[in-house]
Formats: structure tokens, C-alpha cells, sequence
């Protein structure tokens, strides 16, 4: 199973945009090929706590 990549901060303002517009942890995860454990990190706050949520760049469906 191959590891997957750290969360930066680019990455956490992004997760908390789409969890802001009701998207689940799991799918959060899924969009940046992260653990769904690092979604609840930064959603709780054990992450990422002074960053501000952020739309990403380029759209992102699936």
C-alpha cells in the first residue's frame, strides 16, 4: 500500500472548504488522496487550527 502524501497547509484550507459545503470526511479524503484520519484531524482542530478554509484552484469531480 503506498503511503499518502503529507497534508500542507494549501491542502487543509481546501479540506475545510469542502467539509464547510457538506462534503463527508471520506470523500474530503478522497478528493486529496489522504487518510480519512487526517480529514478528522484537521476538522477537529489537532491540525491545521490557524489555517482559513480555501476553494482549490481547480475544480475537482468525480
Amino acid at each position: 500500500m503506498e503511503k499518502s502524501p503529507s497534508v500542507t497547509p494549501q491542502m487543509a484550507a481546501v479540506a475545510k472548504y469542502l467539509l464547510s459545503k457538506g462534503f463527508a470526511q471520506h470523500q474530503v479524503a478522497a478528493r486529496l488522496n489522504v487518510n480519512q484520519g487526517r480529514i478528522s484531524e484537521i476538522k477537529t482542530g489537532k491540525r491545521f487550527s490557524w489555517v482559513t478554509p480555501a476553494e482549490p484552484e481547480t475544480p475537482t469531480y468525480q
